[in-house]
Parts: structure tokens; C-alpha cells; sequence
């Protein structure tokens, strides 16, 4: 089992550094940059399948840095692509992601939906994902694509929501942040986890277009807080503010998710309700308090 990890000089190797001893023993890690094609193609050489999950992911920081954003996210992947074509590697699972959509024109939104990019982050995942189904109908490169919707659980960092929320409940008396309506489908992460394996095992009528992960449940961002703050047990008030708030026409508002092409192609459904993930995620926070900066705005 191979890792691909972004280069750093202190040598870290992020959340790998927190997984069973015995388990992290049988990763080999490779240091390199996505944009890097010779990095990308050594890191392949030899293995039976990718799983590509690496890129820029905060939409916040996107909107700073949309070239290194771009250039991580399509180049990315254009290295993991032509590498595993070049390789004959046996099967490639990339990561979409819900942003790709934009604000629901319907729900829940299944894979026929329109495509409508409304963040340099969501654009760039989009030509991803064109690129991977390119590189199924050129080159017959065996390709699944999985959609999750918000994923969510234990080591997630806190420029995702549930995360901020949860560091903030459990040390301070307010939670900040931006708008309150939106709304999301939340998917915890080992039914996330357990969608990349089934579509890694699945036949072939999976490969070559997007199939979402996801509960075709959204809640609102704000009756999201108030069920971590319920959740956590103190008395904590909730707080929007202007300067954690999206540009308006980034925003958005609504994503709730159809999954029955994922049941139907490749077995998956989720297992976790939103309530027993939830409290996992804080049980696991509890003990990690020290990785949480609740008082900083994270992008």
C-alpha cells in the first residue's frame, strides 16, 4: 500500500501520523506535488489501483488562490490520469465532490443534474472530473468517479464546518459563523469510505460517468449547530458573522442528494445516521482538543 503525500520538510505525514501503529507499518509514503508528472507516474509505478484523492479542497481558499487551485486540482489529475494509462493500472477512483452542482435547481439531485460550478474550487473538480471521463472514452482507462456529498467525522480539519462548529462548542460561549441557511446532505465518513471501496470492487457498468454518495437528507447549517451544541452540553449561543460569510453568488444554498445509481451500480448505501456521526465526531474531538484553533477563521 503506497501514499501519495505533498512534500513537506518537517516530514509529515498528516492524519497518517494517527492511524494503528500495525496498520501505518504497512504504508509505504511517497513525498512529492501532484502538479509534479514524474513524481505522480513513480508513485504509481507498480500498484493495482489508485485511489486519487489528493487536491486544493477549501472553497474559502479557493477564492484566494484559484491558479494554485487549478493547477493542483485539474493538472493533478491529469498527471494521476495519464500515469495510470501509461501504467495499465487495473482500476482509477477519483473524487468529485457536490460542489460541482451548484445550488440544487432540484433535489434531491441525482447524476443528470446540471452542472454549475460557483467557486474556482468547485470549477476546477469539475474539469477533473471531465478529464476522468475523457480518459474513459480515449483510452478505455477503467475510471470511477465518486460524488460524495459532505463528508464529515474524526480528523477532519477545521476548514469544514462540522469540525468548527465543534471545536467552538466545546471551548467557547459562542459559535461563529457564516450564513446559517444553507443546507447540506451529511455523509460520515466511513459509509464515504465504504462508497470509494465499492466503487473500486463494482463492474464496469460503474465506470466512465459520476456516481453520487450521499442520504438524500439535508439540514440547515443552523439547525446543524444547534445539534453539536445540544449534542456537546453547554450552554452555548450561535453566533452569524459577515466576515465567515461567502461572496452571494458562491453560496450554496441547497444540496440533497439522489444515491440510487450508487445502489444500483456498485451496492452502496449509507449506515450512519446524522445523529450517531455526529456524536462520534465529538467523542473523537474531545480527545483531540489540542489540534483545534477554534478562536481562528480557517480557510
Amino acid at each position: 500500500m503506497r501514499a501519495f503525500v505533498r512534500y513537506n520538510s518537517g516530514g509529515r505525514t498528516g492524519n497518517l501520523e494517527l492511524i494503528a501503529p500495525e496498520v501505518r507499518s504497512a504504508v509505504e509514503v511517497y513525498f512529492g506535488d501532484l502538479r509534479d508528472a514524474e513524481a505522480v507516474r513513480r508513485s504509481v509505478a507498480g500498484v493495482e489501483a489508485v485511489f486519487h484523492l489528493g487536491a486544493v479542497i477549501s472553497v474559502p481558499y479557493s477564492y484566494q488562490h484559484p491558479e494554485e487551485t487549478t493547477a493542483v486540482n485539474v493538472g493533478g489529475a491529469l498527471n494521476v490520469l495519464t500515469a495510470a494509462r501509461d501504467l495499465d493500472v487495473a482500476r482509477v477512483v477519483v473524487t468529485s465532490t457536490s460542489e460541482v452542482y451548484g445550488t440544487a435547481q432540484y433535489t434531491p439531485i441525482d447524476e443528470r443534474h446540471p452542472v454549475n460550478p460557483q467557486s474556482p474550487y468547485a470549477g476546477s473538480k469539475a474539469g477533473a472530473d471531465n478529464l476522468a471521463m475523457s480518459f474513459y472514452r480515449t483510452y478505455g482507462l477503467p475510471v470511477a468517479i465518486v460524488r460524495p456529498f459532505n463528508t464529515y467525522g474524526p480528523r477532519q480539519s477545521e476548514r469544514a464546518v462540522i469540525p468548527t462548529i465543534i471545536g467552538q462548542a466545546l471551548t467557547r460561549d459562542v459559535v461563529e459563523l457564516g450564513a446559517l441557511h444553507p443546507r447540506r446532505d451529511l455523509t460520515y465518513v466511513m459509509d464515504t469510505a465504504a462508497g470509494f471501496l465499492c466503487a473500486w470492487r463494482a463492474g464496469e457498468d460503474a465506470l466512465g460517468a459520476p456516481i453520487n454518495l450521499g442520504t438524500g437528507v439535508s439540514v440547515s447549517i443552523g439547525e446543524l449547530a444547534q445539534r453539536i451544541i445540544d449534542l456537546v452540553g453547554r450552554d452555548v449561543a450561535l453566533r452569524s458573522t459577515d466576515a465567515r460569510k461567502r461572496p452571494e453568488g458562491s453560496e450554496v444554498l441547497e444540496l440533497r442528494a439522489d444515491a440510487s445509481r450508487a445502489r444500483a451500480l456498485i451496492g452502496w448505501a449509507p449506515a450512519v445516521s446524522l445523529e450517531e456521526g455526529l456524536r462520534r465526531t465529538i467523542e473523537w474531538a474531545r480527545g483531540y482538543l489540542d489540534r483545534f484553533q477554534p478562536d481562528r477563521y480557517h480557510t
